[in-house]
């Protein structure tokens, strides 16, 4: 899951939902924003169907594998608070999700692939490990190497998105800093989680 590389529009259509953000997925579900199939037609899923596509949800747009998830969701179990608001909270927090809320990429999966290539310092620290979790003043910064900085300085510079109020983007230096842990505004992606938990739950 987490290195999908099937055709992304067929996802979005199936799940109705961009999780992937990619210009030639958007083109494409724009073109055929009906479900995928030979006759497609709305068809009323099962309590456990619908439970599967908002996992299905998660997966894909966090790109995380079913252990990750699994993984995760023990780690919301263990913090305060409502557990399927912590597990997408969690999701929002790691390294790759940051640098996309920071403008360092355009997509998940490229910013993915940005922090696994070593593009990203974390504190100072070399790191390719893309589910890193962040918390309150972790500082990301682009490697001081002329092509990176040509890559991602005008990314940061052009980003026409909005920076989430828990992220400080400074694009002079490349860097992004995390103000706080983000809240239940902070989630950006629409899912019925407390379906997801009753299904990870069993």
């Amino acid at each position: 899951m987490s290195r999908y590389t099937g055709p992304k529009a067929r996802v979005n259509r199936r799940l109705g939902l961009t999780v992937f953000e990619s210009s030639g997925a958007l083109r494409a579900s724009e073109r055929r924003p009906e479900p995928p199939g030979m006759h497609p037609r709305p068809r009323k899923l099962s309590t456990y169907g619908e439970a599967m596509r908002e996992k299905q949800k998660i997966k894909y747009y966090y790109g995380l594998g079913e252990r990750q998830l699994r993984r995760l969701f023990q780690d919301a179990q263990k913090a305060t608070g409502n557990t399927g608001e912590q597990l997408l909270l969690l999701c929002e927090r790691r390294l790759d999700s940051v640098v996309r809320h920071a403008g360092f990429a355009t997509t998940r999966p490229q910013a993915r692939q940005g922090v696994a290539h070593g593009h990203f310092l974390l504190n100072d620290f070399k790191t390719d490990i893309p589910s890193a979790i962040l918390g309150t003043d972790d500082v990301i910064y682009v490697k001081r190497q002329t092509n990176l900085i040509q890559v991602y300085g005008p990314r940061v510079t052009e980003y026409d998105g909005v920076v989430p109020d828990w992220i400080e983007v400074n694009a002079a230096q490349l860097s992004a800093r995390v103000l706080r842990l983000p809240d239940k505004a902070g989630i950006t992606l629409p899912v019925d989680v407390a379906i997801v938990v009753e299904l990870l739950s069993r």
